[in-house]
């Protein structure tokens, strides 16, 4: 009975070493994946800055960050010397701006044969309808805009802004005239190249 006892006391000791071992073996594991999980997402964020240059005689310029990661493009523009108030920007076919007035880059970007809009709107918006920016009293606008229909370099037609460049516009887009929005002139122009 004695000896039955100290096997059985043995057999706890071992199974509960065991667990212990195991609980801690689990914890490692977990913690290398999460680590892992991390690197990866970062591995897979894809970064792209660009300049916007004057254009129509305008001294309008700034810098736009795009920045993609778990399929989702964030963009950050800070623009400077702008009228105060509100301005068009719009995402166009070409990221060609050799023209003075920023006509090279062509029309609003519209793969999917949209009426303009309102982002968002159930009557339809093309992909490059942004929206508006409003300059303070120095001139300066600050946008951040994010966006699941939009990617970096990825090959859909419908989603990638590669080869395409931003438009900073004179006037507000109202949203409604076709097919522009009655934005006015180009005034900034930049390339959305790798």
């Amino acid at each position: 009975m004695k000896k039955r006892t100290i096997y059985i006391l043995a057999f706890s000791l071992v199974f509960a070493f065991s667990c212990k071992k195991q609980a801690k073996e689990d914890k490692e594991v977990q913690e290398k994946t999460t680590t892992t999980t991390e690197t990866t997402e970062t591995v897979n964020e894809k970064k792209l800055k660009m300049e916007l240059q004057p254009k129509s005689g305008s001294n309008v310029k700034g810098n736009i960050v795009f920045t993609e990661k778990n399929g989702e493009v964030k963009m950050i523009a800070m623009i400077e010397n702008l009228e105060p108030g509100q301005h068009a920007i719009h995402i166009h076919e070409k990221a060609d701006c050799s023209a003075e007035d920023g006509t090279s880059t062509g029309g609003h970007w519209n793969p999917t044969a949209q009426p303009h809009g309102k982002w968002g709107d159930a009557a339809g918006y093309h992909k490059g309808d942004i929206g508006n920016l409003t300059a303070n009293e120095k001139g300066m606008a600050y946008l951040e805009f994010k966006t699941d229909e939009w990617c970096l370099g990825c090959g859909d037609k419908n989603k990638d802004i590669i080869g395409k460049s931003i438009i900073v516009h004179a006037a507000v887009d109202d949203f409604v005239s076709q097919p522009t929005g009655n934005a006015g002139g180009r005034i900034s122009c930049g390339g959305i190249i790798q």
